[in-house]
């Protein structure tokens, strides 16, 4: 389990739902344990409601550089989308910044029907996979209409004129994690930095910052019947490419996505962007494993490890 699950007495729970919800009686919290970041509870009522609230960690222990007023830049984002209105984002009920009544950071929300993609995918056809792919790619082409005039992550106040910055700033966190706790990536920093830098007219061809979730994976899409019923989990949403999503990543892009997003084919330099994050990705995600401590699960870490170095193989081909 990871290190920055901040989970809470039951007093303190209810000190909460108490601020959050004056006129209503709690008859019950359920923990929700398939996320592996924010401590999570459903939170019952008498009158038969519900809400979720999620708790962020209580330090910056197991917290990676580019991890950044997380729950912040989830209330925001839900708040964007739910003004834009687009469909499957719960809306916020109420939030508290202050850490006055607990540790960290708190939010309550509604309750979204349905349950994970991830949790259920053994059960689903291909069929229904796949279509719930395509609403997938659907809502992702609405949400990336939203757009932005700077470039950035949603919780940080640094602002960027270009894409290339962006990602300059966000691989400088991630090789510098990894140096900080001594993590060997077998990837020359220096080398990464300097292709990086040499390809940067790649990045500059995405003029204008979409708003990407970045971490769309199928633990964060829910279904009901066969159709999507909610994305949730915003805390890592940026402005940025549309391709820095998870949908796009070598490991997880489909045709029927692809086709609900509505381009089935990239050109030389969009594949060449699209190699470069999910270099990014699997960087983070081995780094990530050190510092919120289960880097003992070996099978998820050979895994990661050969799709980093493939991607990092990839990269350096070209040269």
């Amino acid at each position: 389990m990871s290190v920055t699950k901040n989970r809470q007495s039951r007093e303190t729970l209810m000190a909460l739902a108490a601020d959050a919800f004056a006129q209503k009686e709690v008859s019950g919290f359920t923990e929700l344990t398939e996320g592996m970041f924010n401590a999570a509870y459903r939170v019952d009522f008498t009158d038969g409601s519900a809400s979720i609230l999620k708790i962020a960690a209580a330090g910056k222990e197991g917290l990676l550089s580019n991890e950044i007023n997380l729950m912040r830049a989830e209330v925001a984002a839900m708040e964007l989308l739910n003004r834009h209105g687009l469909p499957y984002v719960a809306r916020v009920q109420y939030s508290d910044f202050t850490h006055t009544r607990c540790d960290g950071s708190f939010f309550f929300m509604e309750v979204m029907p349905g349950r994970s993609v991830n949790s259920c995918r053994a059960e689903l056809s291909p069929e229904v996979t796949a279509s719930l792919m395509r609403e997938t790619g659907r809502f992702q082409r609405q949400m990336t209409a939203i757009r932005n005039d700077k470039f950035g992550l949603l919780g940080d106040e640094n602002r960027f004129d270009t894409l290339y910055e962006l990602l300059e700033y966000m691989f400088t966190h991630a090789l510098g994690d990894a140096a900080a706790r001594r993590i060997d990536l077998e990837i020359d920093a220096d080398r990464l930095m300097t292709l990086l830098k040499r390809e940067r007219g790649l990045f500059d061809a995405v003029e204008q910052p979409s708003l990407v979730h970045w971490d769309m994976w199928e633990g964060n899409i829910f279904e009901e019947d066969g159709r999507v019923s909610g994305v949730i989990d915003w805390e890592r949403a940026m402005w940025a490419d549309p391709f820095m999503d998870d949908r796009f990543r070598g490991h997880t892009r489909s045709a029927a996505f692809l086709e609900g997003y509505g381009q089935t084919e990239f050109s030389a330099g969009e594949a060449r962007r699209i190699r470069w994050y999910d270099l990014f990705l699997y960087i983070t995600m081995y780094v990530e494993s050190f510092y919120r401590q289960y880097a003992d699960d070996a099978s998820s870490m050979n895994w990661i490890r050969q799709v980093k170095d493939a991607a990092w193989r990839d990269i350096q081909a070209e040269y």
